[in-house]
């Protein structure tokens, strides 16, 4: 259904690609999200993780191979960067290839990756003879193996795996010829950044429209909840910081479009909007009250899976920290 309506990848030019502007593509994102983070995270990780690097980064044989399958969602994709030992820290990538002259030879594992289970191709980044690469790892290769991750509490809609590679042979062309080290995997994270900026936001509003229809009809002391005075400020305070966050995303988008996007901009957006969307969530759960902890009430699924996301793709220090680089010059990752 998302393939049918041209929401995957929807910001990508191309042959039969969608070519949305970048404000177009966030809504998008803002109204999946609204729904739930995990449908959000599928998209993003099929568009922003695995489309974009092929499209930017990929041969002409990859591109008419995958893109529109990918585009139209006959084919589903993920992006494999974190390992079990790397977490923040993706230069300490232990996974690695080996040139055996007519074909390559995969060895490692990676976490948390997002599709994994479901994925007919997986970008794998590794270290070879010159560098970090991006190769294209279709499922079904002797030594590929795929293991869901069980018992999570967060983003519960979407499929997360362990993946481990035991001497998996890869053809030649299964390198993406335009990835360029470590950096061009992290392009590909600002491109799923930019879409969590607007994501959350549609998560923050959803919680925010269901305590305000809850206030209106929940009857305390003789009166509608949304009479009194606390919750008047609660919500009032709740709206000013979701158009913020609004104001915040839309500005970044207009940066995106005209190719004066920065890295630390992106930081900055992801890291504020979700917080602010954690926030509203958490005070949302609170208008609620005892009822809020409820199924039948979307606030504390939302605020579940707001922990995540404030986890993923990069976590809230990471992206303070990559702001106080830009303003100072100074890294203080190390």
């Amino acid at each position: 259904a998302a393939g049918k309506v041209g929401i995957l990848g929807s910001n990508l030019s191309g042959p039969g690609l969608p070519g949305m502007d970048s404000i177009s593509y966030g809504l998008v994102m803002k109204e999946i999200e609204r729904c739930d983070s995990g449908f959000r995270s599928f998209a993003s990780v099929q568009g922003a993780l695995v489309m974009f690097p092929i499209n930017s980064f990929g041969s002409d044989e990859q591109k008419n191979k995958w893109l529109q399958p990918l585009a139209k969602g006959e084919a589903v994709g993920a992006f494999a960067l974190t390992e079990p030992d790397g977490g923040s820290d993706p230069a300490a990538m232990k996974t690695r290839v080996e040139d055996r002259g007519d074909h390559w030879i995969l060895n490692g594992s990676k976490m948390w990756v997002t599709n994994g289970s479901i994925a007919d191709v997986v970008l794998v980044w590794a270290r070879g003879p010159e560098g970090i690469a991006g190769f294209l790892v279709p499922k079904g290769l002797a030594g590929f193996e795929v293991r869901e991750m069980q018992g999570r509490l967060s983003l519960r809609t979407s499929v997360t795996a362990e993946l481990y590679f035991q001497n998996v042979k890869l053809p030649k062309s299964a390198q993406m010829p335009g990835t360029d080290g470590l950096g061009s995997a992290l392009k590909c994270l600002n491109q799923a950044r930019y879409g969590i900026a607007w994501g959350v936001i549609g998560a923050a509003e959803a919680c925010f429209d269901e305590a305000v229809a809850y206030a209106k009809q929940r009857f305390l002391f003789g009166k509608t909840l949304d009479s009194f005075q606390l919750v008047q400020a609660k919500l009032s305070d709740l709206c000013t910081s979701i158009t913020t966050a609004q104001l915040l995303a839309h500005r970044l988008g207009q940066l995106k479009d005209v190719g004066k996007m920065h890295p630390g901009h992106v930081s900055m957006a992801k890291k504020a909007n979700v917080a602010m969307a954690l926030n509203c969530a958490r005070v949302c759960r609170d208008i609620l009250g005892a009822n809020g902890i409820m199924a039948e009430y979307k606030v504390m699924r939302h605020m579940c899976n707001l922990e995540t996301v404030s986890t993923y793709e990069g976590t809230d220090d990471i992206h303070t920290l990559i702001v106080g680089q830009v303003i100072t010059g100074k890294s203080a990752f190390k």
